[in-house]
């Protein structure tokens, strides 16, 4: 039986069985789906690709809201039971080291992982070009900004949530300005969240339809005893566009850079209507999850279709077995990552 190490106890994490109608998948979606609709309060038309921590008795998010003037940014939102959300009107009041305002002039599809005592939002934002924003809070009241990890462009940046042989550990995928050209995922690492080195390439697109254009990191690797589980999202090009889909593979445990497993078969893709039908049709994309590791139980948060927030369910020796039954790795996926 595979075991969650990452997180302390969640008894209150959101739950329902699987049904007998789901057969050819490990995870299956919320019946009360979507968790998060449109217009959700008064500035923002749509609330999707976001993340969300347990905190306290509850739990808290960081949302990607499109404005009415199509600008997106991030707000936050509160849960007693990470399914019924409370969300500020106002977007998170960014500030530099020295207290004064800095607010980013747009911010899309963050992360939001704990390492130690301290919360990191990873973003999408403007650094002259597409490139990766963050901040830290301990109270979410007052968030700092740190320096921009990467220069442009880079996107779908993920923290491990603990350090790895003494050092943090991150999760990115480069670019260049085009929206599809790059489509690898790779890993970097720093000492103090300010300097970041150690580039290593962790996998690339695959040979499948459904992540043969580019995969990208989604939610926070889960720590196991099989290695490190990353829920990631792949994307194929079709006749009539996009189609993204959530993957799932196992990382070494001290090399994560190595990929031990990865499923051939996505684990979700667009099927629901709200995930076919949106701003952007069909598209499942991970941002976070919460896990319990007293029962296995994980919950996964994902935007559809650029519009809602979905939330799916697997349990953790379920998923796991999957991947590995119906893992296919290359030699780009296996090797330490260095050319």
């Amino acid at each position: 039986m595979t075991k969650i190490l990452t997180g302390s106890s969640l008894p209150n994490i959101p739950w329902e069985e699987k049904p007998a109608t789901v057969i050819n998948s490990p995870l299956w979606r919320y019946s009360g789906n979507p968790v998060i609709d449109r217009n959700p309060c008064k500035g923002v038309t749509r609330i999707f690709n976001s993340a969300v921590a347990p905190y306290g008795d509850g739990f808290v998010a960081v949302l990607r809201g499109e404005q009415v003037n199509g600008i997106p940014h991030i707000y936050m939102g509160y849960s007693e039971d990470a399914i019924h959300w409370k969300i500020d009107e106002e977007k998170i009041p960014f500030v530099n080291e020295n207290g004064d305002p800095f607010m980013p002039g747009y911010a899309y599809d963050p992360r939001l992982v704990k390492v130690e005592d301290t919360y990191y939002i990873m973003w999408c934002t403007d650094f002259y070009g597409a490139a990766i924003g963050m901040a830290k809070t301990k109270d979410f009241k007052k968030f700092v900004r740190i320096e921009n990890p990467f220069i442009p462009f880079n996107r779908n940046a993920v923290l491990f949530p603990r350090k790895i042989n003494g050092n943090y550990v991150m999760l990115s995928r480069p670019s260049d300005s085009g929206h599809t050209p790059f489509g690898d995922i790779f890993l970097s690492e720093s000492p103090d969240m300010v300097y970041w080195g150690r580039h290593r390439h962790v996998m690339s697109r695959g040979s499948e339809w459904w992540q043969s254009l580019k995969v990208g990191g989604g939610a926070a690797p889960i720590e196991t005893d099989e290695g490190w589980l990353l829920f990631y999202h792949g994307v194929s090009g079709t006749c009539n566009g996009y189609v993204y889909s959530i993957g799932g593979a196992i990382l070494d445990i001290d090399q994560p850079s190595i990929v031990k497993y990865r499923c051939e078969n996505f684990l979700l893709t667009p099927e629901a209507p709200y995930e076919e039908r949106g701003f952007v049709p069909n598209v499942c994309f991970p941002c976070a999850t919460l896990q319990d590791p007293d029962t296995g139980r994980i919950a996964i948060y994902y935007g559809a279709a650029d519009s809602v927030v979905g939330l799916a369910f697997t349990e953790v020796n379920e998923v796991v077995s999957y991947i590995k039954e119906h893992s296919k790795v290359t030699s780009a996926d296996t090797e330490i990552g260095i050319k």
